[in-house]
C-alpha cells in the first residue's frame, strides 16, 4: 500500500454547514414566498401521511378519532410542530433544504431553541404573513433571526 491510497480508510464526504457570515445579507422575498409554498405543500402532505397511517394501523376506529378532532385544531398541531422540529434541530424547513436557505440569529450562527418557539408562536399572530410589506416579517423581527442563504 502507499500512502496516497488506503482502501481501508473511511471515506469523506463534504458537509454543507452554516458559515456565520460577516455581514448578514436576508434572502429575497421572491425566494421566501417559495419558501412559504413548499412549506405548506410539505405540512398538508405530512398530515395526509399521519391520517393514511393511522387509518391502516387502527383501522375505522383510526378514522373516527381523526374525524372527532377539528381539521383547524389538527393543521395548526402539525403547523406547529414541522416548524419547531425542523428549524429546531437543524434551522432550515425542508423548504429551505430545498431553496438553499436557513435561519441564523442575529450574530450569523444557529437559533437557540427559544428564538425557533418564539418565531414559530409569532406566525400566528393575526395578518403576520403581510408583515412582509414591509422590511422584515415580524416573526424574523420578534424572534430576532434572520433568513440567509446557504449557497453562494
Amino acid at each position: 500500500m502507499t500512502d496516497n491510497f488506503n482502501p481501508y480508510q473511511a471515506p469523506k464526504a463534504k458537509l454543507e454547514t452554516i458559515e456565520p457570515p460577516g455581514e448578514i445579507v436576508p434572502v429575497g422575498k421572491g425566494k421566501r414566498f417559495a419558501t412559504y409554498l413548499i412549506d405548506y405543500v410539505c405540512i398538508f402532505a405530512s398530515i395526509f401521511v399521519f391520517s393514511v397511517l393511522v387509518t391502516l394501523i387502527f383501522g375505522q376506529a383510526g378514522i373516527n378519532a381523526i374525524l372527532a378532532i377539528n381539521s383547524s385544531l389538527l393543521g395548526l398541531i402539525f403547523f406547529f410542530v414541522y416548524y419547531v422540529i425542523f428549524e429546531g434541530i437543524w434551522a432550515r424547513t425542508p423548504a429551505k433544504l430545498i431553496l438553499g436557505t436557513a435561519v441564523v440569529n442575529e450574530e450569523g450562527s444557529s437559533p437557540s431553541f427559544r428564538a425557533v418557539l418564539i418565531r414559530t408562536l409569532c406566525r400566528f399572530i393575526p395578518f403576520e404573513p403581510f408583515s412582509f410589506l414591509g422590511e422584515r416579517g415580524w416573526h424574523d423581527r420578534l424572534s430576532k433571526t434572520h433568513v440567509i442563504s446557504t449557497r453562494g
